[in-house]
């Protein structure tokens, strides 16, 4: 059996209680990525936005479970009518759209990340470009799928889909990697 390291989020709260500790850090972890979805480049049929930088955030903060229950309860809330998806948009249509593939690797994305997080890959920056190259290719991978669906055209989804967002996930990658490595070194 394999020893999990804890992630960052049971190490600074280690001593609450259990399930109001894992209640708080979902719904943070959602609000975390509703607040990155404001940060957006309006494109058509999908936006660059924030999010996938969350999402990679949240999975190595929250850990497998934790962190895709968070993305769960993002969509969930902005489903419901919260402004929480990119632009402020919310709604079931979203939902069924351009974009709910991705939305649905966000899940995805934050579960691998978080199950690589608690084997320590995420504490320094040399391994964790791994855990984070794992997210965002599950969140391409959901993604294009669904998109190719949509238009008929699994090209036509690489290049909506995919090839805009190469660059700016790249960075959001690179950033994730320097950010969570320099958080564990203010918990030790």
């Amino acid at each position: 059996m394999t020893t999990l390291a804890p992630t960052l989020s049971t190490r600074y709260f280690p001593n609450t209680s259990i399930w109001l500790r894992d209640i708080f850090l979902i719904l943070a972890g959602s609000w975390l990525a509703a607040l990155f979805a404001r940060i957006e480049i309006p494109l058509q049929p999908v936006p660059i936005t924030g999010q996938t930088f969350a999402v990679l955030l949240v999975g190595a903060l929250l850990g497998s479970k934790r962190g895709a229950a968070a993305m769960i309860a993002y969509i969930a809330q902005g489903g419901l009518g919260l402004p929480f998806f990119a632009g402020g948009a919310s709604g079931v249509g979203i939902l069924t759209g351009a974009t709910a593939g991705y939305l649905l690797g966000f899940v995805g994305a934050a579960y691998a990340v978080g199950w690589l997080a608690e084997r320590g890959l995420e504490r320094s920056v040399r391994t964790s470009i791994l855990p984070f190259l794992v997210g965002t290719v599950i969140i391409y991978v959901f993604g294009v799928a669904w998109l190719s669906t949509l238009l008929g055209s699994f090209s036509k989804a690489i290049q909506l889909g995919l090839l805009p967002f190469l660059v700016g996930d790249l960075i959001k990658l690179i950033a994730a990697a320097l950010v969570l490595p320099s958080a564990w070194k203010f918990v030790k």
